[in-house]
């Protein structure tokens, strides 16, 4: 046959990912093994019954049909208000563009922003997609690795190192996944004023924004001379309990979303309309957003507790999101063979930290979506594994 684009064939290099192991512990989980799955960021609950309530009388009551491309006006405006908390300016639903899910905005941003050719800076540990979806517009990138002592904070020098004169648009997340780290603002200040120096887009993911321990959230798109240039991705995935309905938005200029709907006339076509108003109620009434922070805060803690003096093990970032993100370097410097070998003899699930970037290798990503009981009996695996494996000699304990 012909052959496909360079386009799609570049969007994923051939080679491991580290996903392997999380697609194995799901097949044996599948198979009826007793597996703790502890790698994936899917919520273990389901969606409120009263944003499922909404969506069925959707869709009882006729709602079938195409919508306006870059969303439903009602939609947009709750939208526009949620974006207004999370970034702390104001927000208009002009500035407002719903997409497939937050993997469906960064995709827009990006192809926004970026020509081919043309270069983008990608701090590290990053989300899994950053990369592919970077390629998917044609440009090159450079990862920009923080440090696991800095709770990888990104240092504004190293980005600044990184900048080319193709350079188009730097890329942050934070709350951090897959690290948890909450960037400060002093961090996003700095990286801010090189956007500014160097006429540079700045898409900040910022899908976690809701979940967090206590720590300040700050949006690049409120500090000075940032409004114009940010690109906030957001999702109603983890926030409203929706992974699956696939509800995302991205906050931009408003001439900049005028240019994305073109965009979505020839690729999406629009979001389903009876998923919108589901999505709408959830919005408009908070539909779990409280519940949900709550929950993840005190998995968190309760895990943490639970490995807290781990001779070799010391937590890094972890302060927000749906993870905590372990430096088990000291016990084995290769994560991924201290994943599969965790997962082979204690069937725990985790992931590897290069599975996000270089930055995280001798990390491992544990995933707080299972209840409390699960993830103390995890840790316990955890503590048993390392007491098997662990060389002799005096280790550091966990922080």
């Amino acid at each position: 046959m012909p052959l496909p684009s360079k386009r799609i064939t570049g969007i994923v290099p051939s080679g491991k990912d580290g996903w392997e192991v999380h697609f194995a512990a799901m097949t044996r989980k599948q198979a009826g093994e007793d597996i703790l799955m502890l790698s994936v960021g899917d919520h273990d609950f389901d969606t409120p019954h009263e944003t499922v309530a909404a969506c069925v009388e959707a869709v009882r009551t006729g709602h079938h049909h195409y919508i306006q491309l870059p969303g439903l006006p009602r939609l947009r405006e709750g939208l526009a208000r949620l974006s207004s908390e999370c970034t702390g300016v104001e927000t208009v639903p002009e500035e407002i563009i719903v997409t497939q899910g937050g993997q469906g905005a960064l995709f827009a941003a990006c192809q926004g922003v970026l020509d081919p050719g043309s270069h983008a800076i990608i701090v590290s540990p990053y989300y899994a997609t950053y990369p592919g979806t970077v390629r998917a517009a044609g440009a090159t990138f450079t990862e920009v690795e923080t440090r696991s002592d800095d709770g990888f904070e990104p240092r504004a020098a190293a980005i600044a190192e990184a900048i080319q004169p193709e350079t188009r648009a730097i890329l942050v997340n934070s709350p951090n996944n897959p690290t948890g780290a909450v960037y400060s603002r002093a961090t996003m200040e700095a990286i801010a004023e090189l956007c500014r120096k160097h006429d540079l887009w700045l898409i900040s993911d910022e899908v976690y924004w809701t979940i967090r321990a206590g720590r300040e959230h700050v949006s690049p798109r409120a500090l000075p001379g940032m409004k114009e240039r940010t690109l906030v991705v957001n999702s109603l995935s983890k926030s409203h309990g929706m992974t699956g309905w696939r509800v995302g938005w991205l906050t931009a200029p408003a001439d900049f979303v005028r240019h994305l709907i073109s965009l979505n006339l020839v690729s999406s076509y629009g979001m389903v309309d009876f998923v919108s108003r589901a999505a709408t109620a959830a919005v408009e009434n908070g539909h779990g957003v409280e519940e949900i922070a709550a929950r993840y805060a005190a998995r968190r803690e309760a895990f943490l507790e639970a490995v807290r003096g781990l001779n070799g093990v010391a937590v890094r970032g972890s302060e927000g999101g749906m993870y905590v993100m372990l430096d088990i370097s000291r016990v084995n410097a290769d994560c991924e063979a201290f994943a599969w070998e965790l997962l082979e003899t204690e069937n725990v699930a985790v992931m590897p930290g290069t599975s996000f970037g270089a930055a995280a290798e001798g990390h491992i990503r544990v995933s707080m979506c299972q209840e409390e009981p699960i993830l103390r009996e995890a840790a316990a695996r955890l503590r048993r594994f390392i007491g098997r494996t662990e060389a002799p000699g005096d280790r550091n304990a966990a922080e």
